[in-house]
C-alpha cells in the first residue's frame, strides 16, 4: 500500500507510515531524528540546504495488536479442545476465540485509515484494493475451501460441487474491499480539531456503517425461514434425510435463523461449512461444550451444515472494519498522545456499555450469526486493547518486551497460511521413509 504519511505525536517528528515493508526504528514506537556522524542524511540535508526527508516507519502497536492476535488464534486452535473458555462458544455467548476474527477486521481498519490518508488518484487505488481483495479471497478459497483434507491422511484436491465457497480470509477480503473503497470515495474535506469533527467529515463512511447494520437487522429480524431439509452420509455410504420444521420470522435458533437460510440459498448447502460450532451445544452433544454423541432427543438440526463465516453475517464484519478505520483516522488527524488516546477510550467504553445493554435486552451476542451486540462488543474490547498497546509501545516505547508479537504481526499472514491452516503440519507429515509414521518428525525425535 506503499508509504503514506503519518500525523507527527507531541514527542516524535512527522513520519511515514509503511503498512507492508516498515522498517525497524529506534527502542521506542518511534525512530529517532537523522543524525550523527559518518555523512547522514542530516548532513548531507545541512550541506544542500535541503530538508531531511522524514524515516519511514510502521506503526508499531499496530504490527504487536496484529501478533497478538496471531499468537491468540494460535492457542485457542490447540487448547480450545480441552478448555472451553478457549474454543469458541456453540452459540450465543463470548470466549476468548470469538474475538480472534474481529481484532482482525479491526486492525485492518486502523491500516487502511493510514495508508489512504492521502488518495491521488482514486481510479488507480481502487483497481488496486479490488485486486488485493481478489488475490485475499482467492487465497481463502484454496486454503479452505477443502483442498487439503488433513494433515495425516496426506490427500488433496476437492470436488467443486462441494467446495466451501467462504472462509476467514474470504471474510477478511470482503470486509477490506467495502472499507477500502469508502475510505478511497467517502471522506469530506472538513479540518478536524476536535473528536466531533471526525464525525462531520467521515459522515458518509458513518452513514454506510449504520445502512449495513439496519440492513442486516432487518434480515435476521424480520426474515422468514420456511421448515427445511439436508441430507448427511451415515455409515456404510448410506444417506439419511433429515427435515428441519421452522416456520418463524426472526428466530435466531441454530437451526431456524435467516443468516444460515440464506446461505443455504444462495451458496447452496453444500458448500457450506460441515462441522458447524452448534455440534457442542447441550442440544447436540452429550459431552457440551465438547463434542460427543448425540443426546437421544437432539434436534434434527444438529448435524447440518453451517458456515461461521456465511454471507449474511459477513455483512456485520465490514461495520467491524469500518469501525477500526475510525481509530486509523484518530492517528492521522489527532497530534497528541493523549487526543488519539481518549477519542479511543470513550467510544470504545461506549460501545461495550451499548453491547452489553443490547445482550441483556435479548439481543445476544453471538459470533456464528455476528449480531450486532457481538460487533459492538468486541470491537470496544479491540479498541481498548488497542489503547492499552499504543500506550505501552508507542507512547513509553517498551518495545523490547513485544519484539516476537511486532514480528508475528509483521508476517501475520505467513503464519496463518503456514501454522492455522495446518501447510506446516502437512509439509512436515508429508516426508516419510516407507511408512508415513516415519516421518520427519521421528526424524528429529519428537512424537518417536
Amino acid at each position: 500500500m506503499g508509504g503514506y504519511e503519518l500525523v507527527r505525536s507531541e514527542d516524535a517528528p512527522a513520519l511515514a507510515v509503511d503498512l507492508e515493508a516498515g522498517i525497524g526504528g529506534g527502542g521506542g514506537g518511534f525512530p529517532k531524528r537523522s543524525g550523527g556522524g559518518g555523512g547522514g542524511p542530516a548532513k548531507r540535508a545541512a550541506a544542500t540546504g535541503a530538508s531531511p526527508a522524514p524515516a519511514r516507519q510502521r506503526l508499531v502497536s499496530l504490527d504487536v495488536f496484529r501478533g497478538i492476535t496471531v499468537l491468540l488464534m494460535i492457542i485457542v486452535d490447540d487448547a480450545g479442545a480441552f478448555i472451553p473458555a478457549m474454543n469458541h462458544s456453540p452459540w450465543d455467548g463470548v470466549t476468548v476465540a470469538d474475538f480472534v476474527m474481529p481484532f482482525f477486521l479491526f486492525i485492518v481498519g486502523v491500516a487502511l485509515g493510514l495508508a489512504y490518508k492521502r488518495v491521488p488518484d482514486k481510479l488507480d487505488a481502487t483497481k488496486k484494493a479490488v485486486l488485493r481483495a481478489l488475490k485475499l479471497f482467492c487465497l481463502g478459497l484454496v486454503l479452505q475451501g477443502g483442498f487439503f483434507h488433513g494433515v495425516r491422511s496426506l490427500t488433496f484436491g476437492v470436488d467443486l460441487q462441494e467446495i466451501r465457497l467462504m472462509g476467514i480470509l474470504q471474510r477478511i477480503a470482503i470486509a477490506y474491499l467495502l472499507t477500502a473503497l469508502c475510505e478511497i470515495w467517502l471522506k469530506g474535506d472538513e479540518d478536524v480539531d476536535y473528536g466531533f469533527d471526525l464525525l462531520k467529515r467521515y459522515r458518509y463512511q458513518l452513514f454506510v456503517g449504520a445502512i449495513v447494520a439496519i440492513t442486516y437487522m432487518a434480515l435476521l429480524y424480520s426474515t422468514y425461514v420456511p421448515d427445511w431439509e439436508y441430507q448427511t452420509s451415515g455409515p456404510g455410504s448410506t444417506e439419511k434425510s433429515f427435515l428441519v420444521k421452522c416456520g418463524v420470522r426472526g428466530d435466531t435458533s441454530p437451526g431456524c435463523n435467516a443468516v444460515g437460510m440464506l446461505d443455504r440459498k444462495i451458496l447452496g448447502i453444500q458448500h457450506l461449512y460441515g462441522r458447524p460450532v452448534y455440534a457442542r451445544s447441550k442440544q447436540c452433544s452429550i459431552n457440551s461444550p465438547q463434542n460427543g454423541p448425540l443426546p437421544p432427543d437432539a434436534p434434527s438440526w444438529c448435524q447440518a451444515p453451517f458456515d461461521p463465516e456465511g454471507l449474511l453475517s459477513s455483512v456485520m464484519a465490514i461495520v467491524t472494519c469500518l469501525i477500526g478505520l475510525q481509530y486509523g483516522h484518530v492517528i492521522v488527524h489527532f497530534q497528541k498522545h493523549k487526543q488519539r488516546i481518549m477519542n479511543w477510550l470513550i467510544p470504545s467504553f461506549s460501545m461495550l456499555v451499548l453491547a452489553f445493554a443490547m445482550d441483556f435486552c435479548g439481543m445476544h451476542m453471538n459470533k456464528p450469526l455476528y449480531t450486532l451486540s457481538y460487533t459492538l462488543a468486541t470491537a470496544g474490547v479491540a479498541g481498548l486493547l488497542f489503547a492499552g498497546i499504543y500506550t505501552l509501545v508507542d507512547l513509553y516505547g517498551y518495545r523490547r518486551p513485544t519484539i516476537a508479537m511486532e514480528w508475528m504481526g509483521m508476517h501475520a499472514l505467513m503464519i496463518y497460511v503456514l501454522i492455522a491452516c495446518n501447510i506446516l503440519p502437512i509439509f512436515i507429515h508429508g516426508f516419510y521413509w516407507k511408512e508415513p509414521k516415519n516421518n520427519l518428525l521421528k526424524f528429529i525425535g519428537v512424537g518417536a
